[in-house]
């Protein structure tokens, strides 16, 4: 039998994955101001592609995922989420995003019962 503590962990995971649906629908609509609804305002994104290191704010994100239009066929899966109390990190395997393939970290924060993601950071594999 399930305890309470168990079903509340189990809802916050449902929550987190929702919270990430705006990331996901943008992606495949090419909608970076869609994408950027699961962030927080003050929220930063790092990693690299084809050796270019980058660090943008989530506005800048947004403008560069509109760029690369829809990924109908993008595949993605959610590796693991780590919750402790209102702070969560999450992995986020990708695969087919307009011929990429990227690993994201998500570090997540709760306020006011809404989850958000606070910083981004990815690998873009052979892009590097």
């Amino acid at each position: 039998m399930e305890t309470k503590e168990e079903v509340q962990k189990f809802e916050e995971y449902k929550k987190i994955v929702d919270a990430l649906q705006p990331y996901f629908e943008g992606g495949r609509r090419g909608d970076g101001q869609l994408m950027i609804t699961a962030f927080y305002d003050h929220a930063y994104v790092v990693g690299s592609m084809d050796g270019a290191f980058m660090n943008v704010n989530r506005e800048d994100f947004g403008k560069g995922m509109d760029a690369f239009g829809s990924a109908n066929d993008m595949q993605y899966h959610i590796a693991w989420i780590d919750i402790s109390g209102p702070a969560a990190a999450v992995k986020l395997e990708i695969t087919n995003w307009v011929g990429f393939r990227f690993t994201d970290f998500f570090a997540m924060y709760k306020k006011d019962g809404e989850w958000k993601i606070s910083a981004k950071v990815y690998d873009s594999h052979s892009r590097n």
